[in-house]
């Protein structure tokens, strides 16, 4: 508990663990085990697992947490595309980023610039 007050940016705040118990009714979990949501007057909210990071909301909760639609997302499931694949948060940092073959390659050394040549 001390640590969860302490380390705020990591977990949820002490304020929205008070208010999803007294307030809270529980709506669902998605595949990362993520948390949803929602009060009585509608307010909707989610308690992220682990790192707190928005891009880890999938795109039918997403919708949700936006009022885009009403239905639980767990009770609608929506069929999937073959060509669609399974959501993953941004990368963008980590080693997993996506570079271009123009940066990874490691023979010569990359410069973000060309100087420019009369």
């Amino acid at each position: 508990m001390i640590k969860q007050i302490f380390t705020w940016w990591n977990h949820q705040t002490l304020g929205t663990f008070l208010y999803t118990i007294f307030f809270g009714k529980f709506v669902g979990k998605d595949n990362s085990g993520n948390k949803y949501y929602q009060n009585s007057k509608g307010k909707r909210w989610v308690i992220y697992n682990g790192e707190i990071n928005a891009s880890k909301i999938e795109s039918d909760w997403y919708q949700w947490m936006h009022y885009q639609t009403n239905s639980d997302p767990l009770k609608t499931k929506v069929s999937k595309y073959s060509w669609q694949k399974p959501h993953s948060d941004n990368k963008t940092g980590t080693k997993k980023a996506y570079r271009p073959n123009k940066i990874t390659n490691k023979k010569k050394d990359f410069k973000k610039y060309e100087s420019w040549k009369p």
